[in-house]
């Protein structure tokens, strides 16, 4: 079985439009009794960065978690957004989006690498303190686009450090979409032996049908954890690049029937996502 970890927030934030807060709280309560292992259902950022995700809060409040086993995740890329998530009980996982890479942590998070090790440990430090769990992406985990260093050593440190502060769940991200199977395989069967006790995960990028053979590779080197976003929506707007669309829900769906990899998923209430999220798409929002 593995872990499907449904990101609408990584979804919306690319919309051109802003979507209300009653149809974003409609369509994450479908997503909620999908069967999911984890939902990210926005961030605490700059909304002047992502005015998409400006009413995380309204949302969290207002949405029905009274039935689902999913654990509730946001996106936190600073100290501050730490402790906004730490007022709101329905949320269980932070996660924030570490990289090896100093060129893009400064265009994501206007941050440096000395200064994003400072706020993992003070993020993990509030969350073992409230019974929540915090998770670091390793963000360009395959390479490096900008120039900088990359390395297998490099990568291998900063699991290390990870572990030594107590972080056991680290999902690979590749972030830019420029990254083939082959190279994502290599890494991930280097990683996945080498720390049993971390549980890795794929966040992949993709043009329409040429995410599954990453899927597939990453599958083939023991991962078993999955980002994903219904209809491939969005990508990351702080990259300086192009967005390429995340990993469809679909796709890895139709992956997984046709290798006979349960999912854990109810595919009607899947299906019913799927016609909510239409109207999302179609329709601009009025607030």
């Amino acid at each position: 079985m593995i872990k499907i970890i449904e990101t609408p927030r990584d979804g919306m934030q690319g919309l051109q439009h802003l979507v209300s807060v009653t149809n974003k709280v409609s369509y994450i309560n479908h997503l909620l009794k999908c069967g999911f292992h984890t939902v990210e259902v926005g961030s605490f950022v700059s909304p002047h960065a992502i005015p998409q995700m400006a009413d995380t809060g309204e949302v969290l409040n207002a949405m029905d978690t009274s039935t689902t086993h999913s654990h509730i995740a946001v996106l936190v890329v600073n100290k501050k957004g730490g402790e906004r998530a730490m007022q709101f009980k329905q949320i269980d996982r932070l996660f924030y989006p570490f990289s090896l890479s100093p060129t893009f942590l400064e265009k994501n998070m206007r941050t440096t690498l000395a200064e994003a090790e400072k706020t993992i440990d003070s993020l993990q430090n509030r969350c073992v303190g409230a019974g929540k769990k915090l998770v670091v992406f390793l963000s360009l985990a395959f390479g490096n686009p900008y120039g900088d260093l990359w390395t297998m050593d490099l990568v291998f440190r900063w699991v290390e450090k990870f572990i030594e502060k107590g972080l056991d769940i680290v999902p690979l991200a590749e972030t830019i979409g420029d990254i083939g199977p082959q190279k994502i395989y290599e890494v991930c069967a280097q990683l996945v032996p080498a720390f049993p006790q971390v549980q890795f995960g794929l966040h992949t990028h993709a043009l329409p049908n040429r995410g599954i053979a990453k899927v597939d590779a990453a599958y083939r080197a023991g991962i078993r954890r999955f980002d994903t976003v219904l209809g491939g929506l969005g990508g990351c707007p702080m990259t300086g690049k192009k967005m390429i669309a995340n990993l469809d829900l679909i796709d890895l769906i139709n992956y997984c029937d046709k290798k006979g990899i349960n999912t854990g998923l109810d595919k009607r209430q899947v299906t019913k996502a799927k016609q909510q999220l239409s109207k999302i798409v179609m329709t601009p929002n009025l607030k």
